[in-house]
């Protein structure tokens, strides 16, 4: 008798912000039950392909694959770019998440999709599909700004203005919100995935070297920086790759310096849409802004030095939300356990 047999049976709300780099799942009455990043390896066997790994372990093989062997990531800037694929990483991680928190499938749950502001009726579409062929009963939308705002404590259904800018993998939304609705929302194709692209970019045109995506986000992670900070100590990395010119591997270091001028140009696209959204806001609006501030969420606003970038270019106080990396997974999920919140959802 299987370990499974012994868990409960139960019919539990799942809330999930699927993002372009990382999706996470959160269960009704449980909180955070997966996160892990939004990739699948397939595997061709006599023509025929068949998940081999998702998630965490196909992440591992990322560069590394065989001829047979691909690792794929079916998101792109927010939203579905192979459907197929896309349906099985969901009904995956949804299993997955359901027996981390001891809950065995009973009938088909509610659930509750982030998607970002700039989505086209299609690509919401697609989104909807691949949930219910998942095993949804019923799929509600919802913009991973306001998913963003709720997750980080925001008062989004008072009558007061809040402004959050969530970096994810594959975008930046940014969204005023009131009165429990977006008064402004603008969506950028901008996030941790093109930062990732322009560091590799800029080390094989400055140090004739070509490495990975894994290589370019490692180093992101550790000395990525959006503004050299005066009084922080310079750090650098190594980066192991291969060499233009020889064709043989090497390893380079690559100075802070370097990092902070290879983002400049993705963070200029970050501080331009907050500026164009802060431009476009009401008066009454912007001045409750200008008392509370901006929130940054996502994974890109663990970015050393963001928040002083915009609180410079934009002359307000900015704030990183607790638990950024799961803030918009957490707001979705508080539709599910709050009434008050159901009226931020789209049923289309």
């Amino acid at each position: 008798m299987s370990f499974l047999s012994f868990l409960p049976l139960q019919t539990a709300d799942l809330a999930i912000d699927l993002g372009t780099a990382n999706t996470v799942v959160y269960v009704k009455g449980h909180g955070i039950a997966l996160a892990e990043p939004s990739v699948v390896t397939l595997e061709n066997i006599d023509g025929i392909k068949r998940v081999r790994a998702v998630g965490d372990d196909a992440k591992l093989m990322m560069g590394k694959t065989p001829d047979k062997v691909e690792t794929i990531r079916p998101l792109r800037h927010g939203v579905i770019a192979d459907l197929e694929i896309a349906e099985e990483m969901l009904k995956h991680f949804i299993a997955k998440a359901r027996t981390n928190v001891g809950l065995r499938m009973r009938g088909s749950p509610e659930i509750v999709i982030c998607v970002p502001a700039g989505s086209t009726s299609v690509e919401r579409r697609a989104i909807r599909d691949a949930a219910s062929n998942a095993g949804a009963r019923k799929v509600f939308l919802i913009d991973e700004a306001m998913a963003a705002a709720i997750g980080a404590d925001l008062p989004v259904i008072e009558p007061v203005g809040s402004m959050v800018v969530d970096i994810g993998g594959g975008s930046t939304e940014v969204g005023v919100l009131s009165v429990g609705g977006m008064a402004v929302t603008l969506s950028a194709r901008t996030g941790g995935d093109q930062m990732d692209d322009a560091i590799a970019a800029f080390v094989r045109r400055n140090h004739n070297l070509v490495i990975g995506e894994a290589t370019a986000e490692r180093v992101k992670k550790e000395i990525g920086a959006a503004t050299i900070m005066p009084d922080a100590p310079q750090m650098d990395a190594r980066i192991r790759g291969r060499d233009v010119v020889r064709g043989v591997p090497t390893e380079k270091i690559i100075t802070q310096g370097e990092v902070v001028e290879a983002l400049s140009e993705s963070v200029g696209q970050i501080v331009e849409t907050v500026r164009r959204a802060l431009e476009i806001t009401a008066p009454e609006i912007a001045a409750d802004i200008i008392e509370r501030g901006i929130v940054l969420t996502g994974g890109g606003s663990l970015l050393q030095g963001l928040e002083l970038v915009l609180a410079d270019e934009t002359g307000l106080p900015v704030f990183r939300a607790d638990d950024p990396l799961n803030c918009v997974a957490r707001g979705a999920g508080q539709t599910l356990e709050d009434t008050a919140y159901r009226g931020v959802l789209h049923t289309a």
